[in-house]
């Protein structure tokens, strides 16, 4: 059963990428989707997990077990 965030499996996916290190770039790349739409998504999950950061919005998932390393 998977936490509830209010956060999209997309979504998920993005912060699992920024976890493991990817850049923007390289996670649009990756998941077939321009750099904007990247960026949209990381813009949702700061607001999301009241995050001011990638690494802040990353250890706060982790934290709450939304994501693993």
């Amino acid at each position: 059963n998977l936490p509830r965030t209010g956060l999209t499996p997309r979504e998920i996916e993005v912060l699992q990428s920024v976890a493991a290190g990817l850049r923007n770039k390289d996670i649009a790349f990756h998941l077939g989707v321009s750099e904007a739409t990247v960026n949209a998504h990381l813009k949702h999950i700061l607001e999301k997990l009241n995050a001011s950061d990638r690494t802040q919005a990353v250890t706060t998932a982790l934290r709450r077990g939304i994501i693993r390393l």
